[in-house]
């Protein structure tokens, strides 16, 4: 096994650790502030073909590896420590492979173009009211008329609300057929019979979060992603997507805190001496860099297993993906809070303030804690399924 990067991987990680440099860093607290990601970002972010990279080429993307794309969400997480430029990079990632895979070749051609060039927003849409990972209580319904679905019903905790109003585009939603199955349809935000509604987040303030309300909303039928009630199925390979590109998010942000408590704990002088000349201070950043280094290779096998081509009914490595996935969520998310909220401990009351700017990463990265892209505990019902069958599943 090799882990090194080829000498594409590596100019193509620079070039992204570059953009964020110049780019990013410079608007991550506007763009909090602002609660929104202007163009001088996104164009660029085009320009470098980060927008939806796994989508092919012959759509206006790069046709990226997932490994390749692990590495540009690192870089993305680290550049802006808010999280928010993360979440628009890798709903687009994940979920613009998923069309690009399942869907239908009318609106691949309709949709994927203006995504990758920044002309419109694709996002996922599974979440509702009453619970996000319980899809025995979704009352989201689809009903085929012909050549349309009719949508009713409503999502909550939608990513990207407002963006998909203001730039076009929409999100892949999963419904209920009435049969026992599930329809995953690709929903222009736009289309009459559809509300919207933005919810005040604590962090993470430069992408939207909202509510999305179906009022017999007209979907045209080739708007379908997968075949028709098999849906659930398709979302399930997204969130793989989604889970593993949120986790290298998480390692690039907790990798910039390190950096940043090393720079200090270098310089800061207390009784005498660096404060990171107290074995306290130094077993500490020991310990978190030996988990971030842990979580990062976790996050990097991840990523080449999806790479990996398999057989659809080959249950071992979708058992494989489904533990490495599950596992690098589960531990990401928390490795990186306790990154943040321990260098701002060694800051001592400067580490509060906005002018360090900790508090950027620690509010961004709590929405993976609580349930973005899957809560931990659902994570860890995944893995208890995975380990010891689905008989020890404790929901029905």
């Amino acid at each position: 096994m090799d882990f090194r990067l080829s000498d594409e991987e590596r100019a193509f990680q620079e070039a992204v650790r570059r953009f964020g440099d110049r780019v990013l860093r410079p608007h991550e607290r506007s763009l909090d502030a602002a609660g929104s990601i202007p163009h001088e970002v996104l164009g660029p972010m085009a320009e470098l073909g980060l927008l939806a990279m796994p989508v092919p080429e012959e759509y206006g993307g790069m046709g990226a590896s997932a490994v390749l794309t692990e590495l540009a969400a690192e870089e993305i997480g680290r550049g802006d420590f808010s999280m928010a430029t993360a979440v628009f990079f890798l709903l687009e990632a994940g979920w613009g492979a998923i069309l690009a895979r399942h869907g239908s070749e009318e609106t691949k051609r309709e949709v994927l173009p203006k995504v990758t060039a920044g002309e419109a927003f694709l996002g996922v849409a599974t979440t509702e009211p009453t619970g996000g990972s319980d899809l025995a209580s979704m009352r989201t319904t689809s009903r085929r008329e012909g050549e349309q679905f009719l949508l009713r019903g409503e999502k909550a905790f939608v990513s990207g609300v407002e963006e998909a109003k203001r730039l076009g585009g929409g999100h892949l939603t999963l419904s209920k057929d009435g049969k026992g199955g599930f329809n995953f349809l690709y929903v222009p935000t736009r289309t009459e019979g559809i509300d919207t509604q933005r919810f005040e987040n604590m962090g993470r303030m430069g992408i939207s979060t909202g509510a999305l309300s179906y009022h017999d909303a007209k979907v045209p039928a080739r708007h379908l992603v997968g075949a028709e009630g098999r849906g659930f199925e398709v979302a399930m390979e997204g969130f793989s997507n989604a889970r593993t590109f949120v986790s290298a998010a998480c390692v690039g942000a907790a990798e910039r805190a390190l950096e940043t408590g090393t720079r200090y704990i270098r310089e800061r002088t207390v009784f005498g001496q660096p404060l990171g000349k107290f074995e306290a201070i130094q077993f500490e950043l020991a310990d978190l860099y030996t988990q971030v280094e842990a979580v990062k290779w976790q996050c990097r096998r991840a990523a080449w297993l999806l790479d990996q081509p398999s057989p659809k009914e080959d249950r071992a490595h979708r058992s494989e993906v489904n533990l490495a996935v599950a596992s690098v969520k589960l531990a990401a998310p928390q490795i990186a809070f306790e990154c943040v909220k321990r260098v701002m401990m060694w800051f001592g009351a400067a580490g509060y303030t906005k002018d360090v700017g900790l508090e950027l990463g620690l509010r961004g990265i709590t929405s993976y804690l609580v349930g973005a892209e899957g809560g931990l505990n659902i994570m860890r019902i995944i893995l208890g399924r995975e380990l010891l069958g689905k008989e020890f599943v404790p929901y029905k």
